[in-house]
């Protein structure tokens, strides 16, 4: 029964791999808790999929039954809520209070993620994004796109996954500009040059990555710096307002370093890693690369190992702060996703 001062929230979900559904379950382990704190009953009234079939439901999908048919099948199973929509036809016409989208990137165009995001303004729905490629491709017009329409528009989760990098800037922070943005933001490419170091041949650690589920299948758009240029693209466009795309870095992958290359660095007292950087220029220009550095053992970014990723933001006021994401997890993810909802819902 709905009490007088609830309120129901309606959520569709665009995507329904891994995060979305670690982020389902998290819904349904907290969903007391969010009802008891903020008078909020979440509901999930759609979930697009490219390959599973998409459910309709607006008075409030199965969640536990969707993701107990998706891991036994492969695919959904309720009949009564099954139809032909795509992502775009959930965005345009389904009943929803909040997007979320979680549906694969296009790290080269950032569609149809961008197009799901803009269907859902003009609807003036408030959006969630775990797709860093609205963020790191046309983040200023969709900000301010979200503003001029009385929308919110979060997006934690699209770099380090669930740290709060934007949040930890923008609640923390009042007042300083931020004049430079560093990171190791692959974890993959992390990964996989700490294992070298280590003497294991490229082509195992990259099966032994895959088998354990961080890596790709094609790992092409993580050895080649792809990704990482998204994320610094995002993180710049976000915090020092750079209105870049990330076609405008100057990227270089790992996809050239040898072991010999890694050992001649050790023998110096160094390490190679894929590091990201972002700056103001003398003329008020952003500049960002990403390309892999021998820098000193004793550096902090040296000590960054695994699938740990690290971002260090200077300001003009608080000078350099440095957050570090420990070997992150899909609940992570999630985490990330569940705290834009609570800031949806709350703020």
């Amino acid at each position: 029964m709905i009490k007088n001062n609830e309120e129901i929230v309606k959520l569709a979900l665009l995507g329904f791999g891994n995060a979305g559904r670690a982020f389902a379950k998290l819904l349904l382990k907290k969903e007391k808790e969010i009802r008891e704190i903020y008078g909020k009953i979440i509901k999930v009234t759609a979930i697009s999929t490219n390959s599973r079939g998409c459910l309709i439901d607006d008075s409030g999908i199965d969640l536990s039954r969707a993701i107990s048919d998706v891991e036994a099948f492969g695919k959904f199973a309720d009949e009564d809520c099954l139809t032909n929509f795509d992502a775009m036809d959930v965005a345009e016409k389904a009943d929803y209070d909040v997007l979320v989208e979680m549906t694969p990137l296009n790290i080269f165009t950032g569609q149809p993620a961008i197009s799901h995001i803009e269907a859902a303004f003009n609807r003036k729905k408030d959006v969630i994004t775990a797709n860093k490629g609205p963020v790191a491709w046309k983040f200023a017009e969709l900000r301010d796109r979200a503003a001029s329409l009385g929308c919110k528009f979060f997006y934690e989760t699209t770099v380090m996954d669930g740290t709060p990098v934007f949040n930890f800037v923008e609640k923390t922070l009042p007042m300083a500009q931020v004049t430079r943005v560093e990171g190791i933001l692959n974890s993959t490419t992390n990964f996989i040059l700490e294992e070298m170091a280590k003497g294991e041949e490229y082509e195992s650690i990259l099966k032994r990555g895959q088998e354990m589920g961080f890596i790709e299948a094609d790992p092409a758009m993580d050895i080649e710096g792809y990704d990482a240029a998204a994320k610094i693209t995002a993180l710049l466009n976000v915090l020092m307002d750079a209105d870049i795309k990330p076609d405008m870095v100057d990227r270089k992958g790992i996809e050239d370093i040898s072991a010999d290359d890694i050992k001649e660095a050790e023998n110096r007292g160094n390490v190679i890693k894929l590091i990201c950087r972002g700056q103001r220029e003398a003329d008020g220009r952003i500049k960002a690369s990403v390309k892999p550095e021998e820098i000193s053992q004793k550096e902090l970014f040296a000590s960054i190992d695994s699938t740990t990723s690290v971002v260090s933001i200077t300001t003009d006021l608080m000078k350099t702060v440095t957050v570090v994401e420990h070997e992150p997890e899909i609940e992570q993810t999630a985490y990330g996703i569940f705290g834009d909802l609570i800031r949806t819902i709350s703020e």
